[in-house]
Parts: C-alpha cells; sequence; structure tokens
C-alpha cells in the first residue's frame, strides 16, 4: 500500500491540472462521472494515503489501496483496470485498481488535517494526546492507525521503531514519555527521509530493519513476526530495541 510519501509525489505530478476544467470523465469507478464534466479543479490535497480532487461543492476521493497507481496523460493501463480518467486541455489523470468515492464540502471540513504527518499544519501535540488516551495500545497499531498518524505505513512503522529502540508489541501506557516524544518526532522524519528517498529511486537501500533478516547494530538475526491486531509484518531486534509492557 502506498504511503503518504509517495501520495505527495502523485499529487506532484498531477498539479499541473489545478485551475484547468475537466473535457471528460470515465472509469468503471461507481459514481456520478458526468456532474466532473465543465468543472474547473480548484485543488488537490491529500490526506495521508488518501487524495482528494476539490471541485465546486464536490470532491473526489482517491485511496490507492494495496496494489493501485496512477499516470499521467496516458494511460498505461488496461480499461478493466481503470477506475477514474479526467481528461483536460492539456492532457489527463487516470488512477488504476483504486478506491473511488464522492464526498462533499462537509465532510473535507470533518477532517483532522493535523493528523497527517507530513502536513505542513501536524501536530505533535495533538498526536501525543491521542497516544496517552490509549495505554493498552500496541505501538505498532498506534503507528498505523490513521487517525493519529495519518500516512504512516508499514515500512515507516518498521524504520520508527528500530530507530528509537522499541520493540513493536510495547505498549503505549508503558513506554517512558520521552520514547513517546521521539515516537512522534520520528514519524514525521522519517516520512519526509522516505520521501527524498522515494524521489531519487534509493528507498531500499536506506532500509535498516524492514524486510531485513540481519541487525545492522548487534547483527544478530532479526525477528519477523505479525503483530497487532492489523496482523502487519513487523522486522525488530530483540537487543537493540526494548519491550515495554
Amino acid at each position: 500500500m502506498p504511503e503518504g510519501p509517495s501520495i505527495l509525489l502523485m499529487k506532484e505530478s498531477i498539479q499541473k491540472f489545478e485551475g484547468k476544467k475537466v473535457l471528460e470523465a470515465s472509469g468503471s469507478a461507481k459514481i456520478d462521472k458526468e456532474i466532473l464534466v465543465g468543472k474547473t479543479l480548484k485543488e488537490i490535497k491529500t490526506f495521508g494515503k488518501q487524495t482528494y480532487l476539490v471541485f465546486d461543492n464536490v470532491a473526489v476521493r482517491i485511496h490507492l489501496l494495496m496494489f493501485g497507481s496512477h499516470s499521467v496523460d496516458e494511460q498505461t493501463k488496461p480499461d478493466r483496470q481503470l477506475r477514474l480518467a479526467l481528461l483536460f486541455s492539456d492532457g489527463g489523470m487516470y488512477f488504476y485498481t483504486c478506491h473511488v468515492k464522492m464526498v462533499d464540502s462537509e465532510f473535507l471540513a470533518g477532517i483532522d488535517w493535523k493528523a497527517d504527518v507530513m502536513s505542513d499544519i501536524w501536530s505533535p501535540k495533538n498526536a501525543e494526546k491521542k497516544l496517552k488516551s490509549h495505554p493498552d495500545m500496541m505501538v505498532c497499531d498506534a503507528l498505523m492507525d490513521q487517525d493519529i498518524f495519518s500516512g504512516v505505513g508499514n515500512i515507516i512503522k518498521n524504520e520508527v521503531l528500530f530507530r528509537i529502540g522499541v520493540q513493536p508489541e510495547s505498549l503505549l501506557g508503558k513506554i517512558p514519555p520521552k520514547k513517546i516524544k521521539e515516537l512522534i518526532k520520528e514519524a514525521r522524519n522519517y516520512s519526509f527521509d522516505f520521501l527524498e528517498w522515494k524521489r531519487d529511486f534509493t528507498l531500499k537501500k536506506h532500509w535498516l530493519a524492514h524486510t531485513k533478516k540481519i541487525c545492522p547494530k548487534c547483527g544478530q538475526k532479526l525477528i519477523k513476526k505479525q503483530t497487532g491486531l492489523g496482523k502487519r509484518r513487523s522486522f525488530y531486534c530483540e537487543t537493540d530495541q526494548e519491550l515495554y509492557q
């Protein structure tokens, strides 16, 4: 599943269409595509793993799910995968194997934009408050909770926990306050590192724990385990990452 930094890169690739009028709309998404024809794309907003194409009084939410993708100016995948295509006078945007939904301005107003770890208005204090309200939650679940760390996915989760030396099954209420602040800080820091490495096509070269077998610090074998309520893959070192329970 694409994580927040990848969604920002997608936004950059389609941002040239802001201020342009939709001439054609097609695809298999079960929305009223005709109401988009003739409307001007006012803004493209991102919230974690979601993208919002904002028009007057309506917005289209794009969620790439596990295997979604997009292309610009040319349809690169077959019609059976095409969920939405919007054509403009100078090109178009195409979204494949994703979830597409119409939302209104009231829905957009209800989003906690401060929860997006890559947003200019990201609020560490809000994140800390939410974490304190879930003392029995595993830290691996907390990092993947999009209401707390919108945009964080499994790669970022594993790398952040390795950076701060905390095992994924640690309970939030048992983690020292100093480590909680470190967790919040690194969730944002690593997301921006991810963005730059992804832009340079070097992301995997920088992984220290995710999908790795040997700890780069102590040389011991890393643990690979499905953790948390979501049963997502975790890679961690029992020596260099502490378990707080």
